[in-house]
């Protein structure tokens, strides 16, 4: 019997549960009341409002621009729909990186503001001390090593990490960090398969990957990329489950050619 069917709630310590059991953990971003209602139906385990509305939603070129405020107003709409999905929100840049203080201040905002059951924070042993805090506070901390959006100035693209022997040793020992500092689960994005494997192995405590393979617990993907809302977005690791832009599309042309001649709305369609 599959663990996440047996509860009405999924929780952190279910993930826990679905690692030893080795059910795979899925994961998918929502950033409105709709998708969220229609995710938390369909039997997702935990709803990521990523800081990826700033892309999908808002139209930025990276995640840096979008603000506390912002992922605030986002995961209350979602939090509205989730019945039973874990609801984790990204920390946006800015709003913890170098201070554990402010970092702790942002985290208890989401929690207070939007109703969320957990934040994700990128990067290793450097914001170890914002973890930390965050975690003493009661608040379920989420981490994300590899490719870590928030700091593609420093990366300059957007390519496979920790290929090179020092930046995989970096994230074998950053798994281990957040494991200590207390994370409950980490986010691996786009790094070689045989290393998400390899630490996934090497810590308790589950990992959800996007570009990472098959090894990892779970794994998670923007719904606007899965549902082929985002034309022309097809990386290698990116499965396509719908092609709603070219429907959509289809759709609203299909609207106006009607309206255009006089046959929306019909007789059966007005009072």
């Amino acid at each position: 019997m599959s663990v996440n069917k047996e509860i009405k709630r999924i929780t952190t310590k279910t993930l826990q549960e679905m690692k030893l059991g080795g059910e795979k953990i899925a994961m998918l971003t929502s950033y409105d009341y709709s998708m969220a209602r229609i995710v938390d139906e369909a039997g997702i385990d935990v709803i990521l409002v990523g800081d990826s509305a700033s892309n999908v939603m808002a139209g930025h070129e990276t995640t840096l621009p979008i603000t506390l405020d912002q992922m605030i107003y986002h995961a209350s709409s979602v939090v509205r729909a989730a019945s039973r999905s874990l609801v984790v929100v990204d920390l946006p840049f800015g709003s913890y990186q170098g201070n554990s203080k402010e970092a702790l201040n942002s985290a208890i905002r989401i929690m207070k503001e939007s109703g969320a059951h957990a934040v994700k924070l990128e990067g290793g042993e450097e914001i170890r001390e914002s973890i930390e805090r965050i975690i003493t506070a009661g608040i379920p901390v989420m981490g994300h090593l590899g490719l870590t959006p928030q700091s593609i100035y420093k990366f300059g693209t957007y390519t496979v990490r920790a290929k090179e022997e020092a930046e995989a040793e970096k994230l074998k020992s950053d798994i281990q960090v957040l494991q200590q500092a207390g994370c409950f689960a980490v986010v691996l994005e786009k790094i070689p398969a045989k290393l998400a494997q390899e630490v996934t192995a090497s810590v308790k405590i589950p990992t959800i990957g996007i570009g990472a393979g098959s090894g990892c617990d779970g794994q998670v993907l923007v719904i606007h990329d899965m549902l082929g809302l985002n034309k022309g977005f097809k990386p290698r690791f990116l499965r396509q489950y719908l092609n709603l832009f070219e429907e959509i599309n289809g759709a609203v042309k299909g609207y106006v050619a009607d309206v255009k001649a006089n046959d929306f709305p019909n007789e059966k369609e007005q009072y």
